[in-house]
């Protein structure tokens, strides 16, 4: 059996025919002795598992190779990887695709099961201990603290003023630090215990103090989490993945709805202390237990983690590579701070996704409302918050599915638009009648309409700046924070004066809704364009940055 080095260092192998072009064989020798001069930079680097750019086996018809190439089946993933100059894993080497097909489902498997129930769970507390305010008025909070209409709606706002200030610099210090199993539990401790301390406020002063702070820290999470799935899954497997995460918003809605039915229904006055005090006492504690946990539970990226094998991470980071046609290591030159932001800014896209985004989240600011648009349809307090829970479950279901078939597809755009369309009649139904059942109707459609777009969006940010990391974590970042600003003004568009319809607040939901829309079709029509370009060979900035003219070759196309 041939070593590594025969394999990888040269196309010296029984298996390789070379070309009967003298000129070729020159030219694949200095090829190859290019590539070995790169290793060895590499290796002094201390980069021990893989290196260089391309994909593995996708987009293999790109290839200007002989089509009747004589190798063995076994090892012809190895020679198309060596015919484009890659490095992969040596155990790769010798694997059939059947083999590495159940290597690497059984990694994925094992990355989900670590992974993705933790994060779940921490943004559900996340949404939790952000969203209780609206439960806690259902409390006596109002009464208490004597809080006007336009006080309690400032308190909900500027929560997002400390949101949008902290994300970008906590994204691109994760992306800097690399330690996202220490880093996301600290934050999460620190905003639990922020939200437990709303119970001892007694003034207005002092609940808009704590709301900023938690805005503050919380703000670390959610952003943090997008890049963080990025450096674990490819494009095809990132928008589910990403749903399942954002599933945790949405289902925090609906046990938010049943945790404060049953505390107010039965601790108001326990120990002396109304419902909404023990309500930020209780879901504060459950965040600051549940970060502990984190710390165990949580892993760092793919080539850092400790809880996988040398094969498992060495395969983890190989599969980015593949994918993209770049390494994701996070020691590459571009990863300082204003790097990666300076790369985002100068990004069309980055202000078309931006729009976007802008359009779902400002469409979608009912939710951090429900409770009190809920209240409209005239019942009491414990059974306005268990309405409040239908929705969010089948915005769960609804999402989940919407993002399964985008990965399975590796469609976008009809992904995103088609569920705005349904929210915006949901808002149209909700605006023209008074009647119970077609307004709760319209509160069950508009949930799942707004949000199974959203999470796909979220994806598509990250499948449209893929490299480097520090882009994707300063986009993503900056994306997420500007979009989170309609939160600001929302706040004021849900008076008590304007219920039960909300005319105003519906109607301009509807508008931010097709907004985005056409922000959509904008990005089609340019990711198109720019994948037209890249199909003849021209090499298109933002592709993969900082690997000049390559993107085509190594088969890299925007997800439309």
């Amino acid at each position: 059996m041939a070593t590594f080095s025969e394999k990888v260092g040269g196309l010296d192998t029984p298996e390789v025919v070379h070309s009967t072009n003298p000129e070729d064989d020159h030219n694949n020798n200095n090829s190859n002795n290019t590539n070995n001069g790169n290793n060895d930079d590499s290796s002094k680097n201390g980069k021990d598992d893989v290196v260089g750019t391309g994909v593995f086996e996708a987009h293999a018809d790109t290839e200007k190779t002989p089509a009747d190439l004589p190798v063995d089946p076994k090892t012809a993933p190895a020679v198309r990887a060596n015919l484009r100059g890659l490095q992969p894993p040596a155990f790769l080497l010798t694997m059939t695709m059947a083999e590495r097909e159940v290597l690497e489902k059984k990694l994925k498997r094992k990355i989900d099961l670590r992974l993705m129930p933790m994060i779940v769970l921490i943004y559900i507390l996340n949404y939790i201990d952000r969203n209780n305010i609206s439960a806690a008025t259902l409390g006596g909070m109002l009464e208490d603290l004597n809080l006007s209409s336009t006080q309690f709606l400032t308190a909900v706002s500027i929560l997002f003023v400390g949101y949008l200030l902290m994300q970008i610099p906590s994204n691109l210090f994760l992306n800097k630090t690399g330690l996202p199993s220490i880093y996301l539990p600290t934050c999460m401790i620190l905003w639990g215990l922020i939200s437990a301390c709303t119970a001892a406020c007694q003034t207005a002063g002092g609940l808009f103090a704590v709301r900023f702070f938690l805005g503050f820290v919380e703000a670390a999470y959610f952003p943090g989490c997008l890049y963080y799935l990025s450096c674990w899954y490819t494009r095809k497997e990132l928008n589910f993945r990403t749903s399942v995460l954002y599933s945790g918003a949405l289902i925090s809605g609906a046990f938010s709805g049943l945790i404060a039915a049953g505390v107010v229904g039965g601790m108001d006055g326990a120990r002396g202390l109304r419902a909404w005090r023990w309500l930020f006492i209780i879901e504060g504690c459950a965040t600051v237990a549940i970060a502990f946990c984190a710390f165990f539970v949580l892993p760092n990226f793919p080539r850092t983690t400790s809880w996988l094998t040398e094969e498992e991470r060495q395969l983890a980071a190989w599969r980015l590579e593949e994918d993209i046609g770049e390494d994701d290591w996070i020691d590459s030159q571009h990863q300082t701070f204003w790097q990666g932001a300076k790369l985002a800014f100068a990004d069309i896209k980055t202000y078309v996704l931006l729009v976007l985004l802008f359009g779902i989240v400002a469409s979608g600011s009912i939710t951090n409302f429900f409770p009190i648009v809920v209240k409209t349809l005239k019942y009491n307090n414990v059974d306005t918050l268990l309405l409040t829970a239908p929705p969010y479950v089948l915005a769960v279901i609804a999402t989940w599915l919407n993002a399964l078939h985008a990965d399975r597809t590796g469609e976008r755009y009809w992904h995103v638009t088609l569920p705005l369309w349904v929210a915006i009649v949901a808002y149209i139904l909700g605006v023209t009648t008074k009647s119970f059942a077609p307004r709760y109707v319209s509160m069950m459609l508009v949930v799942p309409g707004v949000y199974s777009g959203f999470v796909v969006v979220l994806a598509w940010i990250s499948n449209t700046m893929p490299r480097p990391p520090a882009k994707r974590a300063a986009a993503l970042a900056f994306i997420n924070a500007v979009s989170n600003c309609s939160s600001i003004y929302a706040s004021f568009m849900f008076a008590s004066k304007d219920a039960p319809q909300f005319v105003t607040a519906f109607t301009v939901n509807c508008v931010t809704a097709f907004v985005a829309i056409v922000a959509a079709t904008v990005l089609r029509f340019m990711l198109v364009r720019l994948n037209r370009k890249l199909d003849m060979g021209i090499y298109v900035e933002g592709a993969i940055n900082a690997v000049p003219g390559e993107a085509a070759s190594h088969g890299f196309r925007f997800n439309v």
